[in-house]
């Protein structure tokens, strides 16, 4: 196996030989699997673009689309728009709806493409003086939008919400109202504040229990317009706490990226289904290990996705909002796309250290598709960095 030259945390630099055998990509089919996963997909930018990158995303779109392919061939749904496409930090409404009008284009072209599609109200620039009436209209405009589209919606946290709401009785009214409306059952999706400040007190309360009896009691009156729901608050306990008081019709989605592997695997009292953007990143990963658990093979589940783990606790370590630049190195390094560019510069969030240690794990995961191009392109990074590869 290769080796490449990767600095430590005390500053010195040292030979690292990679050791994992990478998990070769197999095709699979969602029916393969006895859980729905969704991955949470990237955007490439384009890097040599004429544009003012912090402030006009550039999307090369083909590449974009592309990735979107490779996900389906691996039996991974499409999680599409979401935080891990860079939505509200550099992905905006605009560019949003471009994606999922060719994103719903290309699953158009397929009999196996599992996709849904965020819509929020991130047009709308939280303030004091915006009220539930517009946030409501907001909600309307994107909803509409992923529905005439013919797409499933994912109904995001509002940033605008989170600001303008007096009580729980705000989020039950605009939730109320949206869920009224859908066409067809949507998954919502309740990011934690470690994602996303901005949503910090979501539901009403900064305590995630009361939170949480707010958000189902808006479930259990909606039961039939909701097919599930997405949490994200890298806590165990409490998505299991929330799963077991779920309706039964309704499912949990688990977006925690710490402990996916036993929250997918579950307990004798149910399991979590998945939407996670650490899965955009170890796909051929999480199709192997979801194939086998769909096979009654428990044990091999686990030794495929469990050395994940730590690798994903890496990419999503404080300031967690920054784990985009992880998923979209670890594409760089698989040769997903031909650089390591993010819309809105921020490529720029994590430090050269993060990345070294990013690829020593990626590469216990068995993650790195060709450990040669990965040496290439990490010595590429470490070069531009002036750090002696």
């Amino acid at each position: 196996m290769p080796s490449v030259n990767l600095p430590n945390p005390d500053r010195s630099i040292t030979p690292y030989r990679l050791t994992g055998e990478p998990i070769p990509f197999v095709k699979h089919r969602a029916s393969d699997f006895n859980r729905i996963a969704y991955a949470a997909a990237h955007v490439v930018a384009d890097p040599l673009a004429s544009n003012d990158p912090w402030l006009t995303p550039a999307i090369d779109w083909d590449t974009t689309l592309k990735f979107r392919h490779r996900l389906w061939d691996l039996g991974l749904g499409v999680a599409e728009a979401m935080d891990t496409a860079q939505r509200g930090m550099g992905l905006g409404w605009a560019e949003a709806q471009e994606l999922i009008r060719r994103a719903q284009a290309e699953a158009r072209t397929r009999d196996d493409a599992l996709i849904a599609y965020g819509a929020g109200t991130d047009h709308l620039m939280p303030g004091p003086d915006v009220t539930i009436d517009q946030i409501i209209k907001a909600y309307e405009e994107q909803v509409g939008f992923v529905e005439a589209q013919g797409g499933r919606v994912i109904l995001m946290a509002s940033r605008a919400l989170a600001a303008a709401a007096k009580s729980p009785d705000d989020y039950a009214r605009v939730y109320g109202h949206i869920l009224s409306q859908v066409q067809q059952p949507v998954v919502m999706h309740w990011l934690g504040e470690m994602f996303d400040p901005a949503l910090q007190g979501y539901w009403g309360s900064i305590d995630h229990d009361r939170a949480m009896d707010v958000c189902l009691d808006v479930i259990a009156t909606h039961a039939d317009k909701v097919d599930g729901i997405k949490i994200s608050l890298l806590s165990a306990e409490k998505e299991i706490a929330m799963r077991r008081r779920l309706p039964a019709s309704v499912k949990m989605y688990t977006g925690d990226d710490f402990n996916y592997a036993e929250l997918i695997a579950g307990d004798d009292q149910g399991y979590s289904h998945a939407l996670l953007g650490i899965f955009d990143a170890i796909a051929p990963a999480a199709s192997a290990a979801l194939a086998a658990l769909g096979k009654g093979d428990e044990k091999n589940f686990f030794t495929l996705l469990e050395p994940t783990v730590p690798l994903s606790r890496h990419i999503f370590a404080a300031p967690t909002r920054f784990y985009k630049t992880g998923v979209v190195f670890l594409a760089y390094l698989n040769g997903l796309q031909d650089h390591f560019q993010m819309i809105g510069g921020q490529q720029s969030t994590r430090s050269v250290q993060h990345l070294a240690e990013l690829f020593r794990l990626a590469d216990q995961a068995r993650v790195l598709g060709d450990p040669e191009l990965a040496v290439k392109r990490m010595n590429a990074v470490l070069n531009v960095n002036s750090v002696l590869a």
